[in-house]
């Protein structure tokens, strides 16, 4: 991935959170000691964010080299070595947690897209992730679903008009919000979240773009697939699992978004083993 400004100053956060007042242990080893490692994958797991490791490593201290041995988007196997490094020990040691705690953030979020895509694969239901990221995270975290092979949603509020519940029943009506939100920005779709048939029929009859059916029962979304189809792209949210998300997708819908790509990924198993 391409490391731009706001992911520099998060690698530049996360080392002077764990190295800023220095590392004690590393400094009683040798200050001419060099080492050699691997970091392996203690599970299988879709790997990601293997350019942020090297960066951290390189920021610590340049002379320490990391050799990808894998590509991002590869699975690897449970002890594969997925990247190998040379150089002063002290340095290596320092950064070692600082970098696996990014690789294995976003390796677990990969892993768990992934999981997801390949349960709905063949549907044509696209899983996408939501804005319920980790602040700070969000462009690494999107970037993780994408290498898991899934899409994402709005990266901020600025890229879409989501009308959700609040917004509704602040407006009065699933009519009127759409009328307002489209008078206040006329380049841009419209996504209506509803709940209900009735106000699925109120966005249909406004045009809306697009639809989000929030934490329906399968009945009733079958029944709105039927209602929506063809006249607005049909998108689920809302407790969507992964035993229940292949159901879901062979209901005919569009686009299933999970939060819990992001908000619920467990960090992928991996470790620094010193050759």
């Amino acid at each position: 991935m391409t490391i731009g400004p706001a992911e520099e100053k998060l690698i530049a956060l996360a080392i002077e959170e764990d190295l800023g007042r220095g590392d004690p242990t590393s400094a009683a080893l040798p200050a001419g000691m060099s080492a050699r490692a691997t970091v392996l994958a203690r599970e299988q797991l879709v790997v990601c964010g293997l350019d942020l490791a090297a960066r951290v490593f390189e920021i610590v201290d340049a002379r320490v080299t990391f050799e990808r041995l894998c590509e991002e988007g590869e699975v690897a196997r449970p002890d594969q070595a997925i990247a190998r490094l040379a150089g002063p020990a002290r340095a290596m040691f320092s950064a070692e947690r600082t970098a696996l705690n990014f690789l294995a953030r976003l390796s677990g979020i990969a892993t768990l897209t992934r999981s997801y895509v390949e349960a709905a694969a063949g549907t044509g239901a696209r899983v996408s992730d939501t804005r319920k990221t980790t602040p700070g995270w969000r462009r690494l975290e999107k970037y993780a679903v994408r290498t898991g092979g899934g899409e994402n949603h709005r990266l901020d509020l600025s890229e879409a008009i989501l009308l959700k519940d609040n917004h509704i029943g602040a407006l009065g009506s699933v009519g009127e919000a759409i009328r307002r939100a489209r008078a206040a920005s006329p380049g841009l779709a419209v996504a209506v979240e509803v709940s209900t048939l009735a106000e699925l029929s109120l966005a249909l009859a406004e045009r809306a773009e697009a639809v989000l059916l929030d934490n329906m029962d399968d009945a009733t979304m079958r029944a709105a697939v039927e209602l929506a189809r063809g006249r607005a792209c049909i998108e689920v949210s809302g407790g969507v699992t992964l035993q229940r998300v292949r159901a879901i997708a062979e209901l005919g819908v569009d686009r299933i978004s999970v939060g819990r790509l992001t908000h619920s990924a467990p960090s992928a198993d991996l470790s620094l083993e010193v050759e």
